[in-house]
């Protein structure tokens, strides 16, 4: 197998570290500011479980008003001389999805930082088991735990105030602590390129979309696909209605193919998007393909799916989660993360990052493939107006052009690395002077209105965003509602 990775990738990293040292100062601040009295807090901790005695025990620990865990008075924190992090995974890190995708990160930065960083996992850990995979972790000395599941949050949360010295970081969630932080590495604006890239390939006007669960997550990333393929299609002269289904669960190859099915025999579907961490679309697509003849675009997910589906793989979704990684490990071991000042960190990374990537394969120099070459001269020879150039143009120079423009706003990544995120929706400020106007957010995003749409869970109870409202971190955080030309077909 290929790994998609390279020193160009890492560079990202470094470069993002730098751009946002105005955040590191402020933690520094926090950090050496005068320190208020001491309070007393307890914490009651039960140990024990099934066909095991019940122990309870009482500690009292004195606590700075910074949070700040101290023996009889006010202690200053020193970094680890060794970094111990442990990796909790939902999947098997062979899933060449997210949990691959994850894994794949922590060896870049087990090798990047091997003077001082050591590191393990444990992988294929159901929702609900993981604050005892927790305590092992911990009592083997761990001093670092990244949980990796949404379904994880709780149970971090629960774990973090029980090991007030230990630093928790939780993928996905919004719940954190003086000592747990969170983080992500969102694909919003991608899925809304692919499906730019769907909207103008289909030749049906019916597209599907796989979910492992309808979490705020997926149906935001659902929604910006469907988005994309509505503005193509129209353009194109073509209705698009997007066909969905949930398979219950995030590794599901058999389901996710059977779902394909569906998708294609009943709906006549000809482009597929999904939320499932396996290969099985793509090979299914690709089987079509070779043996009937029949052309099924497809997205690889979470890593570079191209070499699975060279025939069906229009591009896709490339994560790199060592960016984060690197980042979060270098300040704590520079000590600008702590145990006692986490409890607003909130990594929210998109395209400017550098953590996420439009695209289906990444060659051994570092570049990346956004678009797999065969689809690439259709894109070219249809054209379109430009509603933000005025131009009319190729629809590749359509989609790329989207593409740069959110990909080239770097001020959006100190931004993100800090809650609350409302800075994150100020495209410009006017700051006087000969430039005057200074551009921070990309000028459009998946999400302006007008949009219309229905909750998930009450159909007959409708949304609808107003022409030029720009829905922020929060809106999105939260999605519980589809657009109205998605289509819900219930469960695998």
């Amino acid at each position: 197998m290929i790994q998609p990775v390279s020193n160009t990738a890492l560079v990202a990293g470094f470069v993002i570290a730098i751009i946002i040292v105005g955040i590191a100062a402020f933690y520094a601040g926090q950090m050496t500011a005068p320190q208020a009295p001491a309070a007393t807090t307890t914490v009651t901790k039960t140990v024990g479980g099934a066909g095991a005695s019940t122990v309870t025990q009482t500690v009292t620990q004195t606590v700075t008003a910074s949070g700040t865990a101290a023996a009889g008075g006010i202690q200053s924190y020193t970094p680890p001389k060794v970094v111990k992090a442990a990796w909790i995974y939902i999947g098997p890190i062979g899933d060449f999805g997210w949990t691959y995708a994850h894994d794949l990160g922590r060896r870049v930065v087990a090798s990047l930082f091997k003077d001082w960083l050591k590191t393990t996992y444990v992988e294929n850990v159901p929702e609900g088991q993981e604050k005892a995979r927790i305590e092992t972790l911990i009592s083997q000395g761990y001093n670092v735990i990244f949980t990796t599941s949404y379904g994880y949050m709780e149970g971090t949360l629960d774990e973090a105030k029980l090991h007030p010295n230990v630093m928790f970081f939780h993928c996905s969630g919004y719940l954190r602590y003086h000592n747990m932080g969170t983080y992500f590495a969102d694909f919003y604006q991608i899925y809304y390129l692919d499906g730019l890239i769907a909207g103008a390939l289909t030749k049906t006007g019916h597209l599907g979309y796989v979910a492992a669960f309808y979490t705020p997550e997926v149906v935001r990333h659902l929604n910006a696909f469907a988005i994309g393929a509505k503005e193509m299609g129209e353009k194109l002269g073509k209705k698009i209605t997007v066909y969905t289904i949930m398979l219950g669960a995030w590794y599901a190859p058999d389901k996710a193919r059977k779902a394909a099915e569906t998708l294609v025999n009943q709906y006549n579907v000809d482009a597929i998007a999904w939320t499932e961490d396996s290969t099985a679309i793509i090979q299914y697509a690709e089987q079509l393909y070779k043996q009937q003849g029949k052309q099924i675009y497809v997205f690889s997910h979470y890593s570079p799916g191209y070499i699975y589906g060279p025939d069906v793989v229009a591009s896709g979704q490339i994560v790199r989660w060592e960016v984060i990684y690197a980042d979060i490990l270098s300040k704590i071991k520079a000590g600008v993360y702590t145990p006692y000042n986490l409890q607003n960190v909130d990594y929210w990374d998109l395209l400017n990052s550098g953590a996420v990537e439009f695209g289906d394969w990444i060659f051994q120099n570092g570049t990346v493939m956004h678009i797999n070459p065969k689809f690439i001269p259709e894109l070219k020879s249809l054209k379109v107006k430009d509603d933000f150039t005025g131009k009319t143009e190729s629809v590749y120079d359509y989609i790329m052009l989207r593409y740069y423009a959110m990909r080239n706003a770097p001020m959006m990544t100190p931004l993100e690395a800090v809650a609350p995120h409302h800075y994150e929706n100020i495209t410009t400020i006017n700051i006087g002077g000969k430039e005057k106007i200074y551009h921070i957010a990309p000028p459009f995003d998946p999400f302006i209105g007008p949009l219309s749409g229905y909750k998930i869970n009450n159909p007959s109870q409708k949304v609808n965003i107003p022409a030029g409202v720009r829905l922020g971190h929060d809106a999105l955080w939260s999605m519980d509602w589809f657009v109205s030309w998605v289509k819900v077909l219930g469960k695998a």
